[in-house]
């Protein structure tokens, strides 16, 4: 393995030619990395040829909870080709115990069927994958307990939830504003278990030289792993190089830290002597990489009789795992989300016999905002009045909990942008009003939000002398764009063509740097990239142009620049709606569009960013119709781990779906003015398809996904509407003292709510992700259109 380092240093550059324009920076520039992907030549962590590699398969649990009484590896020792099988009597110690999760192969106790419990290392992945099967396995077992309930007796306070938010919450007299509310809200809204499955699983390589390692992973967070392997075996931060080129998805189950696959690819490694691969299978997604917590949660809303909240609470229960304690944060979106005198959030955890949940796309905001979505439509229900203005309504001047005021907040703008688009004016707001032979067409929406955040990240950035630049972060790439990102901002801060730029990502030695996660990578990767390039500017400036033979370098990290952030509420904001139609005769429901816009910062390359929206709200429609993870309760485990019986939406499954963006100036962020949007779309979706199928059938549904069966012994009731459309929703709108919305024709002889119009006035709109101004002007479509 001589030579290993320096040959993967190599490997981690790109080179990059043929978009050749200094107008980079929120332009529609396609992906550097583009024709390597289309082309197979874009290596994932498994793939890259390291010489002597063998390969390790490992051994899961067949038993849900007890203690380990016999790992028999001789079988599988005489398989041809197997090099050894590692258990909890002879694998190496691990020096760590921080995450329970990674303290693999130490101890005999079982916590969840599934959790990896012995390896076997083999010279191919067959022999390896073969050998496993043949590992005998006993356990002295005990009954488990696998099941989330809102009156499970384990249930608990945790001391936060995720990632350090407050557990509970507590504004004003909650409890006696909503008992003099006019309007009133009490439900209780369910969310299953749910699986990340990115398309590239879990893998890795792992080798050693001497005490210093070396991984390919499967990571969105390199720098993270880098520092929990120094620490599970025991050598210093910086002899472990953590490498992610390319990147198949993650949705956050590659985030944060290690998963297992990277850990027993070193413990092996530093066994056998060898680099060795390991590969986790799609079933394995389901088990030993995190899941998203199924959530119980109760919705109460107060409102006055002119549609303003005046009581907001919001309780949440989750499960973990007796491992360890991740308490999402389910509740958090209520503090921000509408304003209201009195309110309270609340989490309740219970630890079960099952795998840790951990990160998936908008945690806490994804489960969060279906029950609130799903309750403010309740009202709006309740109250006659319509959605869309009910949110104006309720719109907030500052944040509702802390009090500070927003850096910007572009959601009224999202859901007046988003009713004109969708044609939201000429809605008869009567459930099962609208049927068409066998179908029952329905029209819903829901807001969307997401914390527009930054955290500190390290840069480099150089100039060569034959006039070329190369800028280094140890950002990641899990397929949202991000380093074509990066390669815009470089050059635009260098003021040169992107010809000229050569980036490179996705590498540990390079500096700590913030990980794909959270919706923080672009803002805090580009921050570090903007300050490395002014920095070199500075540099050249002071040598007079000139570039001396070994190039001149800088290196930044922005810790201080982020600290010293002045104290805003900053998130980003969106609008979604959505037109469904359901079957009267078989229950089955199709999701005929989905539209969202969305505010959210300067955007780099809208290219992207429509990418990133469309795909998010996509999940929010699979979420709403399709994903659960099925737990069995006999056996303890999730059954349905696969893509034939864990089903996600499909292109069959997804119609129409537009994603538009408008344009929002924020001087409080950062130096680009950039949030966050790879999670803003799912936020949200999957309630506005609900309260789409609630209008087309009148019958409300809150448990997801939603199911034929919810809807099929209910619909043969469903009666047709009668009478005309009624003749608006209850009062005016009043939001704002000079805002009079004046009489629309999609309500005859009463107010349109929106206040746009008809949906085919004026001329047509930008196509999706193009940007929309929100200066002021004449209503429109199209009109305000900003084309830079």
């Amino acid at each position: 393995m001589k030579g290993a380092r320096e040959r993967v240093e190599l490997e981690s550059e790109i080179e990059v030619a043929g978009q050749d324009f200094r107008g980079a920076f929120g332009a529609d520039v396609t992906r550097v990395e583009g024709r390597e992907k289309v082309t197979g030549t874009a290596r994932y962590a498994f793939e890259f040829p390291v010489p002597e590699a063998v390969y390790a398969w490992p051994v899961p649990s067949p038993f849900v909870k007890g203690r380990l009484t016999l790992i028999d590896p001789e079988a599988a020792l005489a398989t041809n080709g197997v090099l050894t099988v590692l258990w909890h009597t002879n694998a190496m110690r691990l020096q760590s115990q921080e995450n329970p999760e990674l303290y693999l192969l130490q101890e005999p106790t079982i916590a969840y069927r599934g959790q990896f419990v012995a390896l076997v290392v083999a010279d191919t992945l067959e022999a390896a994958r073969h050998a496993a099967d043949l590992v005998v396995v006993e356990a002295d077992t005990r009954p488990h307990d696998v099941v989330l309930t809102d009156r499970h007796p384990g249930l608990y306070r945790p001391v936060k939830v995720n990632p350090t938010y407050q557990t509970d919450t507590a504004v004003g007299d909650f409890d006696g504003a909503l008992a003099t509310a006019s309007i009133r809200v009490d439900e209780t809204y369910h969310t299953p278990a749910e699986h990340n499955n990115p398309m590239e699983p879990h893998a890795s390589i792992a080798w050693w030289e001497g005490d210093r390692l070396t991984v390919y992973d499967s990571t969105q967070y390199p720098t993270a792993v880098a520092t929990s392997l120094a620490g599970l075996f025991g050598i210093e931060p910086d002899a472990v190089r953590v490498i992610a080129q390319h990147i198949g998805g993650g949705f956050g189950s590659k985030g944060g830290h290690p998963r297992p696959n990277v850990v027993l690819a070193a413990m092996a490694a530093r066994h056998v002597g060898h680099p060795v691969k390991v590969a986790l299978t799609r079933q394995h997604q389901f088990v030993n990489v995190g899941y998203r917590t199924p959530t119980i949660q109760r919705m109460r809303l107060g409102a006055d009789a002119g549609g303003r909240l005046v009581a907001i609470g919001h309780d949440a229960i989750s499960q973990s795992s007796e491992l360890m304690e991740f308490a999402e944060q389910t509740a958090v979106i209520t503090r921000w989300m509408y304003a209201g005198p009195h309110r309270r959030t609340t989490h309740r955890l219970v630890r079960l016999d099952v795998p840790s949940p951990a990160w998936m796309r908008a945690p806490g905001e994804t489960p969060g905002s279906f029950a609130l979505e799903s309750a403010i439509d309740e009202l709006a229900v309740a109250g006659g009045w319509d959605p869309v203005e009910l949110r104006i309504r309720n719109d907030a001047e500052f944040e509702p909990e802390d009090g500070l005021r927003y850096s910007s907040r572009g959601l009224v703008a999202c859901l007046r942008e988003g009713a004109h688009r969708f044609g939201w004016a000429g809605r008869d707001p009567r459930p099962a009003s609208n049927r068409q032979g066998d179908w029952l067409l329905g029209t819903g929406m829901a807001a969307s939000t997401l914390p527009a955040r930054a955290m500190p990240s390290t840069a480099i950035a150089r100039a060569e002398p034959d006039g070329y630049f190369h800028v280094l972060i140890n950002a990641v790439d899990i397929g949202t764009g991000a380093r074509t990102a990066l390669w815009q901002v470089a050059a635009r801060e260098l003021d040169v063509g992107l010809e000229r730029v050569r980036i490179s990502i996705g590498d540990s030695a390079i500096g700590p740097a913030m990980g794909a996660g959270g919706s923080l990578g672009t803002a805090s990767w580009g921050w570090a990239v903007v300050k490395a390039c002014r920095a070199l500017c500075d540099r050249l400036r002071l040598e007079g142009g000139k570039v001396p033979e070994g190039g001149i370098e800088v290196r930044v990290d922005t810790a201080n620049d982020v600290k010293g952030l002045q104290p805003y509420a900053r998130y980003s904001f969106g609008a979604q709606f959505c037109q469904v139609r359901v079957d009267i005769d078989t229950g089955e429901i199709r999701v005929d569009r989905l539209l969202g816009v969305f505010a959210a910062g300067r955007i780099v390359n809208p290219l992207t960013a429509r990418s990133q929206l469309i795909g998010a709200m996509t999940m929010g429609i699979s979420m709403a119709l399709f994903e659960e993870g099925a737990m069995d309760s006999r056996y303890g485990a999730y059954v349905n781990r696969d893509l034939a019986t864990y089903h996600v939406a499909a292109c069959a499954d997804v119609r129409d779906v537009e994603a538009y963006l408008i344009e929002e100036e924020d001087t409080h962020l950062n130096p680009l003015g950039i949030k966050g949007l790879g999670e803003l779309g799912i936020v949200g979706a999957a309630a506005a398809v609900a309260n789409a199928v609630y209008h087309a059938t009148g019958v409300r549904v809150r448990s997801l996904p939603i199911r034929l069966d919810d809807l099929l012994d209910r619909l043969d009731r469903v009666p047709p509407p009668p009478g005309p459309p009624p003749t608006g929703y209850g009062p005016p709108p009043a939001y704002g003292p000079d805002e009079q919305v004046p009489a629309g024709p999609g309500y005859p002889d009463g107010p349109d709510p929106t206040g746009y119009g008809p949906p085919e006035a004026g001329p047509a709109g930008p196509g999706p992700a193009e940007r929309i101004s929100t200066e002021p002007g004449p209503a429109g479509p199209g009109e305000g259109e900003s084309k830079g």
